[in-house]
């Protein structure tokens, strides 16, 4: 790795302070940054770490909001007794984003800005309508997870702007699922992520497109009836209207498949009866 300067801020506006400039980086847990850095993909003079700043609460506020802080580990997220009550859907998720060694040391905020196509939170918050707190120079703003990945590895944050917050609206008693396919280990990168959620219907996919992607007409398909007509239906309308990438995991054709699959599986678990 190249040299680089470590900033460890012990604010949040000397942390924003300390991001101007083009070849700086915030770090959360680092996993994914140390492995760019390696590989002479990212070379940052100087690296931001967020780790002393008090970004690590998860409560739920009074509207039944969860509130997550950025610098929340993914493996505290996952065992949260608050998590677990009321938002079964993100617990189980995390379960098999990648590994527990990872989780332990990944933070929210950091897998949110990553902004990699494959991974598994952000499909699900995106269908459950999540929205994010952002923290800059020009104050602060709120954006729906939805809208945060632009590309691949691309979002619309600005350089010198954090994720500082996840807010997640209540289930209630509506119902979700996220299922997806690998083809190694059940950790590994998904060829294919579906996140489901009804009353009112969302259809969020990932891994098969440069982004999270919602899917707009098979909502449409599906709003007035989930028989296996519709179904099929909203599967044939799914893979017309977005852009399969193909990739290591899976080729577009067999994605394009995954997709009609998972797609039935995915509203079917959803409309199973909460444990």
């Amino acid at each position: 790795m190249s040299p680089f300067e470590l900033a460890q801020p012990k604010s949040l506006a000397e942390a924003i302070a300390l991001l101007d400039g083009e070849s700086v980086r915030p770090m959360g847990g680092g996993t994914a940054l140390m492995l760019m850095m390696k590989a002479g993909v990212l070379r940052p003079s100087r690296l931001v770490c967020l780790d002393k700043l008090n970004l690590n609460e998860i409560q739920v506020n009074p509207a039944g909001e969860l509130r997550v802080g950025a610098m929340v580990s993914l493996r505290r997220l996952e065992k949260s007794d608050l998590v677990r009550r009321g938002w079964l859907v993100l617990a189980r998720t995390l379960r098999t984003l990648s590994n527990v060694r990872v989780r332990n040391v990944a933070t929210v905020g950091g897998h949110l800005a990553h902004a990699d196509p494959h991974m598994d939170l952000p499909p699900v918050l995106s269908a459950l309508g999540a929205r994010v707190t952002i923290e800059g120079p020009k104050g602060r703003r709120t954006l729906p997870v939805e809208a945060i990945s632009t590309g691949y590895l691309e979002t619309s944050l600005q350089r010198n702007e954090l994720i500082t917050q996840l807010e997640v609206p209540p289930l209630g008693k509506r119902r979700a699922a996220y299922l997806k396919c690998t083809t190694r280990s059940a950790d590994d990168w998904p060829a294919l992520g579906v996140a489901v959620v009804l009353d009112p219907l969302g259809i969020v996919i990932s891994a098969a497109t440069d982004k999270p992607t919602r899917l707009t007409n098979a909502e449409k398909i599906l709003r007035n009836s989930l028989d296996e007509k519709s179904i099929a239906q909203a599967g044939e309308a799914a893979v017309e209207e977005v852009h399969i990438e193909g990739d290591l995991h899976g080729s577009a054709a067999y994605k394009k498949q995954l997709l009609k699959v998972y797609l039935k599986r995915a509203i079917l678990e959803a409309r199973k009866p909460v444990d």
